[in-house]
């Protein structure tokens, strides 16, 4: 008897190996395809990649699958997810009512659908829980592979209080708002910015400037003082991590950066200065605009947020073109709360209208895994990353809007070297 299965009977099954003969491979470094390749896979990892055409004998042991006519791209990474904020209500109102237990129980289905659109990596920035994320990881339900940044950091007022200028319930001392935990001064920053890593967060999140949902604030609103901003940066750098801030203004995104902060969420209303302060610090955009295109198309915000989303909508993907050709490292995200993660792919379209096929595949792929701190092991087919890489029956580096078509173009989905969605023939679906 395996005792391990008994304790933790969802427990996966070892991998197989598995080799990919004729196989065109997507380079996101370089825009290049690499033709004829053959792509070994084991033990969750890319163990092998020929690029002459002719796999030894070696490469033929396992499952072989020919690929002849596909290409194979590297998982996609989505930087800026709230699995937290499920479908199941027509409005952001209608989410005060929701409680953890019901958002619990549909996480799993965001999860799956995710990685059915092809993204084997989130980056939640604020929400999602540590068990969640053992979920996953142990197999007891598929998804992405989970960075998380437990619950967002906010000032009382900020854009994580999610009160209403009526509501005279008093919050402090790290009270929970929504995906948001409420903390002010220095004290408290410190304070929960370590207890959040405590309970598993991979990064820190701010809410360092006024947001588009919030009820109370101004999209111009700076929030936080800059002591605030120091410990909580303070925090995460001696825990060897990073923080990422809430940021659409240039005031904001100045503060930010310059107090150490390492990435910047939305960013619609970035100025030029401001990109190039970006690049010299090598600090990451995250812009997420589908999440303002879907919030206007379905009405899913009340007046007041939905005049500010119309604001920042109409000049992200200037800010977004602005910020790649002034060099800054600009990261995919979408940011879709309640009913409109359907729409997760179509960031891709949105992003077509300014950036190249190369760039958005780049901020999906190697730039997201640099933010991730996972360079070295994500966003490339490369020996000795991990098998995450989706197969494709057409060239996203011609045309990006392919991945917005997943039941369409994507024929395979490989996640740590499983199989977890296949439209291939030999190629069978393991989970």
């Amino acid at each position: 008897m395996d005792l391990t299965r008994v304790i933790k009977p969802w427990k996966l099954h070892p991998h197989k190996t598995r080799t990919f003969v004729n196989a065109t491979i997507i380079d996101p470094v370089s825009g290049e395809l690499i033709p004829k390749a053959t792509i070994k896979l084991s033990e969750g990892l890319i163990s092998r990649v020929d690029i002459d055409g002719s796999p030894s004998s070696e490469e033929n042991t396992g499952d072989v699958i020919d690929l002849s006519g596909k290409y194979v791209c590297p998982g996609l990474i989505d930087c800026h997810v709230h699995i937290a904020v499920t479908p199941g209500e027509a409005d952001l109102r209608a989410y005060k009512d929701m409680t953890e237990r019901i958002s619990l129980l549909r996480q799993p289905h965001v999860l799956k659908t995710m990685l059915g659109r092809g993204f084997t990596s989130i980056r939640d920035c604020g929400g999602a829980s540590l068990a969640m994320k053992e979920a996953v990881e142990e197999g007891v339900l598929p998804g992405p592979r989970m960075f998380i940044a437990g619950m967002a950091l906010s000032q009382t007022g900020g854009h994580g209080d999610m009160r209403g200028p009526h509501d005279d319930k008093l919050c402090c001392g790290g009270s929970i708002s929504g995906i948001s935990r409420i903390v002010d001064g220095p004290a408290e920053c410190y304070k929960f910015a370590r207890d959040e890593l405590r309970q598993g967060a991979d990064f820190i999140k701010i809410m360092g400037g006024g947001g588009v949902a919030s009820p109370t604030d101004r999209i111009e609103h700076v929030q936080f003082s800059d002591e605030e901003i120091k410990a909580i940066v303070t925090v995460a750098k001696n825990a060897g991590t990073y923080v990422t801030s809430h940021s659409y203004t240039p005031q904001a995104i100045q503060q930010a950066i310059n107090l150490g902060v390492r990435g910047i969420e939305h960013g619609n209303l970035l100025d030029l200065e401001t990109a190039k302060m970006m690049a010299e610090k090598d600090c990451f955009l995250t812009p997420t605009l589908i999440a303002h295109v879907m919030s206007k198309q379905m009405n899913f915000l009340p007046a007041k947020g939905a005049l500010k989303n119309d604001e920042v909508l109409e000049k992200g993907l200037r800010a977004m073109k602005m910020a790649a050709d002034t060099g800054v490292t600009v990261c995919f995200g979408s940011d879709l709360l309640g009913p409109m993660h359907f729409a997760q792919s179509k960031e891709f379209s949105v992003r077509s209208k300014v950036l190249s096929s190369l760039q958005i595949l780049q901020s999906a792929t190697i730039n997201a895994a640099r933010l991730l701190m996972r360079e070295d092991c994500l966003g490339q087919i490369r020996e000795g990353f991990a098998a995450d890489m989706l197969v494709l029956d057409r060239n996203p580096l011609e045309d990006i809007t392919v991945l917005d078509r997943a039941e369409e173009t994507i024929l395979g989905v490989i996640k740590d070297g499983r199989v977890y969605e296949s439209r291939l023939e030999g190629l069978k679906r393991e989970i």
